[in-house]
């Protein structure tokens, strides 16, 4: 690393920011939010890009913040067409595929908060079974923990999302 620094600095006159530059295995180095898979050199999202974005996604769906459904769907959507976007170009699509379950569980999570006391009528509405929407909403897990119970995805199934507008991250 010393005498490429030497090189920078002396010949081409360019300071070098020791916090950032290293002489490292590509797979251990990120770049610009990518890194290179170890396995077969695919490019891919860098884990802090996706804590990032997984964070933007708390902020805008918090349970507390007193927005209808469709403003929060409004917002992901901008920044989740960005993130897209951007990110578009990653090979591995296998950590695109996991966020958008994430989200949609995060949605689901954020509606039956909602609902509040009236889980066991809203899935009945939405064709779930008796037996089954009773087990859900006398279920004494929390929310995030039912977010992914048979009853709220046969309710809130994917397309629910899609026809909202709520875009994939996954490259179709």
């Amino acid at each position: 690393m010393q005498s490429l620094r030497r090189y920078l600095e002396r010949t081409l006159r360019l300071s070098v920011n020791e916090a950032k530059s290293a002489v490292d295995r590509p797979w251990e180095r990120k770049f610009l939010g990518f890194t290179l898979s170890r396995k077969d050199k695919a490019i891919k999202v860098a884990d802090k890009a996706i804590a990032t974005l997984k964070d933007k996604v708390r902020a805008i769906s918090v349970r507390t913040r007193g927005r209808r459904l469709t403003q929060i769907i409004e917002e992901l959507r901008e920044l989740l067409l960005g993130w897209k976007a951007y990110f578009g170009i990653a090979e591995v699509q296998s950590p695109l595929r996991e966020l958008d379950q994430w989200v949609r569980r995060r949605l689901r999570c954020y509606i039956w908060k909602q609902w509040n006391r009236s889980g066991y009528r809203q899935l009945r509405k939405r064709g779930v079974s008796r037996n089954l929407a009773w087990n859900t909403a006398k279920s004494a897990h929390g929310p995030w923990r039912l977010s992914q119970s048979p009853g709220l995805t046969i309710a809130l199934p994917n397309r629910y999302f899609t026809d909202l507008g709520l875009p994939t991250l996954e490259a179709r």
